[in-house]
């Protein structure tokens, strides 16, 4: 049960965060327009109505003026913009020397050799 509720408060987290709830109520406003229509009138006819740009509901413009108004807020370079910038504070350069390829030689790297030993035996299990 916790874990359902976890999954639908993130769902309807997700439907305001990406403004689909106006969406939704835009959907809503469409089959309330369609099923009107379609008492007195074909299928068809009702919905080219419903879907036709001049004729808006009251629902239909108040959901444009709604989304439009959250589009200029959340437009960068406003006033009211509500950006996530991710910034590191000023990044020092990282100098490395460069080194004179004669002053170094392999002798002072060299590895202890073990070719042609065998390995270690492990210690006896007690």
């Amino acid at each position: 049960m916790r874990q359902k509720l976890a999954l639908l408060m993130t769902l309807f987290a997700w439907l305001i965060a990406t403004g689909s709830h106006w969406d939704l109520v835009q959907t809503f406003a469409w089959g309330k327009m369609f099923a009107t229509y379609s008492q007195s009138m074909s299928y068809a006819d009702a919905a080219r109505l419903t879907f036709s740009p001049g004729n808006f509901c009251g629902v239909c413009e108040f959901v444009a003026d709604a989304s439009q108004d959250a589009d200029e807020k959340s437009a960068p370079g406003q006033s009211g913009s509500r950006e996530i910038q991710l910034a590191l504070g000023q990044i020092s350069p990282v100098i490395v020397p460069r080194l004179d390829p004669h002053q170094w030689s392999l002798s002072d790297f060299e590895l202890p050799l073990t070719a042609g030993r065998s390995p270690p035996t492990p210690p006896p299990r007690a």
